[in-house]
């Protein structure tokens, strides 16, 4: 019992969250079982520094109603504490594991692919050709919208993009 107590003083609850990367779900779950591991440590140590021993001698003497202190001592000696199937218990322990090494690995599976559309994404940034090298058409061909909105606004007889000046100045001279 004192190897486990040992055992569960050296948990460090910081870096098991950061450094498995946990999000979201399973790091609310690791929060609230890190709090109620705290609670049950406390309650422990609380309880086990309350004095256990029942002084009826002293009762006797301060108490002139000798038949309470006989009911309470009959009532304490025939007292045995409950003892709890930890099997249940034990059973939400392991499905508390079996849902967060599940998410555990949904997580690994998103990363896995984000980390394959960034490589991706990476790769075609790589092999891009600089903007100079474009032609109107390639510009076209890969965002028809440019196209439709030019031809829109020369239809309307408009041939400055509205904004321009305003962020770029006017660079005719007077």
């Amino acid at each position: 019992m004192a190897v486990g107590r040992s055992a569960a003083l050296k948990v460090d609850w910081a870096k098991i969250g950061t450094s498995l990367g946990l999000k979201g779900q399973t790091a609310a779950a690791l929060a609230n079982f890190k709090k109620r591991n705290d609670d049950a440590r406390r309650k422990v140590q609380v309880l086990s520094e309350t004095p256990q021993t029942v002084d009826l001698q002293h009762y006797r003497s301060i108490l002139k109603n000798q038949a309470v202190i006989d009911e309470i001592e009959s009532h304490f000696k025939s007292f045995k504490p409950v003892t709890y199937d930890l099997g249940r218990q034990l059973k939400a322990i392991e499905a508390f594991e079996a849902q967060a090494v599940k998410n555990a690995e949904e997580t690994k599976g998103l990363v896995d692919k984000e980390l394959g559309d960034l490589a991706k994404t990476l790769k075609n940034i790589e092999e891009a050709r600089p903007f100079e090298d474009l032609t109107v058409d390639e510009v076209v061909a890969a965002r028809p919208d440019i196209d439709e909105r030019t031809s829109q606004l020369v239809s309307k007889g408009r041939w400055q993009v509205p904004g321009y000046k305003e962020k770029f100045g006017d660079l005719s001279v007077l």
